[in-house]
């Protein structure tokens, strides 16, 4: 259980004010569109991206090392950091 909420609580903080967020938040606000609508579009496309992304994951495990998918996905991040901290300053 404390994997799942693991899982649940880094994703949630994730996508907290995310462009995904942002494009939800932008539907809700067309009153041609049900508020209920737009939330279960937007969660099932949620579900469908991550359904993507753990088969994915699942077929990626197979040919290379959890431990090296995380290093490689923490280098990832720092790169990306260090890449949109260098774009403010410029």
């Amino acid at each position: 259980m404390k994997g799942i909420l693991v899982v649940f609580v880094s994703i949630f903080l994730a996508e907290l004010g995310d462009k995904t967020q942002v494009a939800t938040l932008l539907f809700a606000t067309d009153r041609s569109l049900s508020r209920l609508g737009v939330f279960v579009a937007s969660s099932a496309a949620l579900v469908c991206s991550s359904l993507i992304a753990v088969l994915g994951g699942e077929q990626l495990a197979r040919w290379v090392s959890p431990n090296v998918l995380k290093l490689a996905a923490g280098i990832g991040f720092i790169v990306i950091g260090i890449w949109l901290l260098a774009d403010v300053r410029t």
